[in-house]
């Protein structure tokens, strides 16, 4: 076999192999996405009076429509809170569990921190609305304890449910990010505790100064990360709160559901979908930088 096949072989191959798998990912991932990017730029999609909208459905939901802009905020704040909610409990956790400690204590200790992990999302949001309900174990505590007066139905009142849905994402979403840490605080190197204390420095100033910025890299990687998933979250909040009571928990995915499927304006929707996309991309795109940027 002359030098020319072989070249030729080494470079083709893969390609032929790959090609399934690349095939497979055409069909299930890239049509679909044509589709829906198709659908916004039309009106009455999927129906017989399908014509060419252009861009005014994107008009009309970023300019006029009050849902999505309320769908928006609640999206942003609870994004927002339960990123920064995950990495100050993950990073309290994983500090305590980097402690030197009895051995089978930490191993315990681990598994028990790491258990709302290994739930799915409808086991939680289940749980989590019985234990949550007027009548559940949460309003019995704080009952006993004095802390509350009369009993709470969390997930049913405008001015609770935004609120609880951050507390159970939080208890939810933690354990990723500690584990996370914890692997980063494994990887700082001990001399630099141990010049730190010979200098002098307590633990409060070896905290600041070392800890935080040798996790730093860590931080963004999985913030970021985080960012990502909590903003597109569909199950959760679907199971928990249905985007109610009226719209205090609406999200821009749960919107996006319900003008498909129960509206049945696949346009607005699709176009919704497609906004949704751009804003994950545009994080994405930070995470990819900040990745390339740390190797």
């Amino acid at each position: 076999m002359s030098s020319i096949q072989q070249q030729f072989r080494r470079k083709v191959i893969p390609y032929v192999f790959s090609a399934p798998a690349i095939g497979f990912l055409m069909i299930l991932m890239v049509y679909p996405i044509y589709k829906v990017i198709r659908f916004s730029f039309l009106e009455g999609a999927l129906t017989s009076s399908t014509t060419w909208a252009g861009f005014s459905n994107y008009i009309d939901i970023i300019l006029h429509d009050a849902v999505f802009s309320t769908a928006l905020l609640n999206t942003t704040i609870f994004t927002v809170s339960s990123v920064l909610l995950h990495l100050l409990l993950g990073l309290i956790f994983s500090l305590l569990l980097n402690q030197p400690i009895n051995r089978k204590f930490r191993a315990v200790f681990r598994v028990i921190l790491i258990v709302p992990w290994v739930f799915t999302a409808v086991v939680v949001a289940i749980n989590w609305r019985l234990l949550l309900d007027a009548s559940g174990v949460v309003n019995y505590i704080l009952q006993s304890l004095g802390i509350i007066n009369s009993q709470i139905s969390w997930f049913s009142r405008s001015s609770f449910a935004l609120p609880a849905l951050i507390f159970v994402n939080m208890w939810r979403g933690y354990p990723f990010i500690m584990v996370s840490l914890l692997a980063g605080l494994q990887g700082i190197p001990e001399v630099l505790y141990e010049s730190a204390k010979v200098d002098g420095a307590n633990g409060i100033q070896q905290f600041f100064h070392i800890t935080l910025p040798q996790l730093k890299p860590v931080i963004l990687s999985i913030g970021l990360l985080d960012l990502i998933w909590t903003f597109r979250m569909f199950p959760l909040v679907w199971l928990t709160t249905g985007g109610g009571p009226g719209r205090s928990t609406e999200m821009l995915s749960t919107y996006t559901y319900k003008l498909a499927f129960d509206s049945f304006k696949f346009s607005k929707a699709s176009a919704v979908g497609v906004i949704i996309v751009c804003l994950v991309g545009l994080i994405a795109f930070f995470y990819v930088r900040q990745q390339t940027m740390t190797n």
